[in-house]
């Protein structure tokens, strides 16, 4: 991974001076830090569009500060320091995205369903092309899809907004304790305490590690082809012996979710009968193989978006399955269709 005080687009590995950062070929370079801004800002706001939202701020603020650019610090350690003060002033002090998981206890099959909760309150999903660098070092890649995992940025989500800045910068980026300390304006002591402090809270959540994304891992690729011929054909059996004891099934924009494989396959048969006849399109987000699933649309012609699963695997069985169900906003934003034929 880059290093935070090296510029990226310097040849020498040195900070570019301002001559060199003209405003021709700035925007050719801030396009070279939009995957990791992208990244590193969704791991902050939990929101893929916030995090768009913020990295375009940043790159209207670093265009409009290009003249006080002096080339005292790499552009990259520059757009960091924009990017943070950016998530900083959208983050309320308390404010934070969940999951259904964080909000309630697990329910049971007969639990009506719940008025729908405001955009604002969850995680959302976003595309791995979005926030992980392609044709990189096979392990930074990995280390990308590890640290925009759902259960990874809901854990963070716990921390105050400097502290989860903190921790994003000292763990996932590998920024030196100085390098934190002089982007947040404060000192390695204050780093380092706000550091222990977030690794107590991260330690006390339930971020629990999942399986890596590995296309040529034939056993996770059977379980996926398994898992999509027991849903398409709604085998309520066949599926729920793909998942573990305690997976969990939750369906933002409803706080309910559910855990056992009798209260999973009893909502599939009642509340979400619906379901039955879906079609399952494949696509990866957040480091998770995940699907848009159609089902069969209500005035019978063909088969209408109905959420983007995001699949969790740990130990080779799917540990959670988590439908979002806003298919207005994450379809397109996912390049999936918004209608298919039966």
């Amino acid at each position: 991974m880059t290093q935070p005080g090296v510029d990226v687009a310097s040849p020498s590995g040195q900070p570019a001076p301002a001559a060199a950062t003209s405003r021709p070929d700035l925007e050719a370079q801030l396009e070279r830090h939009r995957v990791e801004l992208t990244a590193y800002c969704y791991r902050m706001l939990g929101s893929t569009f916030e995090a768009e939202d913020a990295v375009q701020e940043t790159f209207i603020r670093a265009w409009r500060g290009l003249d006080r650019f002096e080339g005292r610090a790499a552009l990259r350690s520059w757009l960091y320091r924009i990017a943070t003060n950016v998530c900083l002033n959208m983050l309320g002090a308390s404010q934070r995205r969940a999951r259904p998981m964080d909000l309630t206890a697990p329910q049971s099959a007969d639990t009506p369903l719940p008025i729908p909760l405001t955009e604002a309150t969850w995680i959302e999903p976003i595309p791995d092309a979005r926030v992980v660098p392609t044709g990189g070092d096979p392990a930074e890649v990995a280390e990308a899809r590890e640290s925009v995992r759902l259960a990874f940025v809901s854990a963070l989500q716990h921390l105050p907004p400097r502290q989860r800045a903190v921790l994003i910068l000292r763990e996932v980026l590998a920024w030196r304790a100085e390098e934190v300390a002089e982007l947040l304006e404060t000192s390695v002591a204050s780093v380092n305490s706000a550091l222990q402090r977030a690794r107590a809270t991260m330690a006390s959540t339930k971020a629990d590690p999942t399986d890596p994304v590995e296309p040529d891992d034939e056993a996770q690729r059977e379980l996926l082809a398994r898992y999509v011929d027991a849903f398409e054909r709604y085998d309520m059996d066949s599926l729920t012996a793909l998942l573990h004891e305690d997976a969990t099934w939750s369906m933002p924009p409803y706080d309910l979710w559910l855990q056992t494989h009798d209260d999973i396959r009893a909502w599939c048969l009642g509340t979400g009968i619906g379901c039955k006849g879906s079609r399952l399109i494949p696509t990866i987000a957040n480091g998770s193989p995940s699907f848009g699933q159609y089902k069969p649309a209500a005035d019978g012609n063909g088969l209408e978006p109905w959420s983007v699963q995001v699949l969790e695997i740990a130990d080779g069985r799917i540990a959670g399955i988590s439908f979002f169900l806003d298919t207005a906003r994450f379809f397109p934003l996912f390049g999936l269709p918004l209608h298919l034929d039966a």
